[in-house]
C-alpha cells in the first residue's frame, strides 16, 4: 500500500520527498528541502539530515542524539507558517515518548551552494 508523504503534501511519500532523502534529486527550493528533512525525521533517514545541514553549523549536530530524537517520538504532522526564499517558519507536531503532545515552532534560514539547499540553523518560538 502506497503511504501519503510525511510533508502533509497530500501526494505520496515516493513522489513527494523520499526522492530527495534517497539522493535521487535536489531540492529546488528551501521549502522543499525543509519538507523533506522533516520526513527524514519521521523515517529516521539521519545521514540525509546532517548532509543537508550546512558546513558551518554541521558540527553542533550529533548523530546519535539526532537518531534518538527522531525515533523516540511520533511524528503526526508539519505545517508551514510563511515561506520566502531562504527562510521557512513551520510548526512540527509530534508526540513525545511519554505520548504528549508537543510542538516545534522553528523559523529555519536556508542556503543554497552549488545547487544545493542546506540547512543553516533556526529560531526556536
Amino acid at each position: 500500500m502506497a503511504n501519503l508523504c510525511y510533508c502533509n503534501t497530500n501526494k505520496l511519500f515516493s513522489e513527494c520527498c523520499e526522492p530527495y532523502i534517497l539522493g535521487f534529486q535536489k531540492a529546488p527550493t528551501a521549502e522543499i528541502l525543509m519538507r523533506s528533512r522533516y520526513s527524514a525525521y519521521c523515517v529516521q533517514n539521519i545521514d540525509y539530515l546532517l548532509a543537508t545541514t550546512h558546513i558551518s553549523t554541521r558540527k553542533f549536530y550529533n548523530k546519535n542524539e539526532t537518531l534518538i530524537f527522531a525515533s523516540q517520538n511520533q511524528w503526526v504532522k508539519l505545517e508551514i507558517i510563511n515561506t520566502s526564499e531562504i527562510i521557512v517558519e513551520f510548526k512540527a507536531f509530534y508526540l513525545d515518548i511519554n505520548l504528549k503532545s508537543k510542538i516545534h515552532h522553528e523559523k529555519s534560514t536556508f542556503k543554497k551552494e552549488r545547487g544545493s539547499w542546506f540547512y543553516v540553523d533556526g529560531e526556536w518560538f
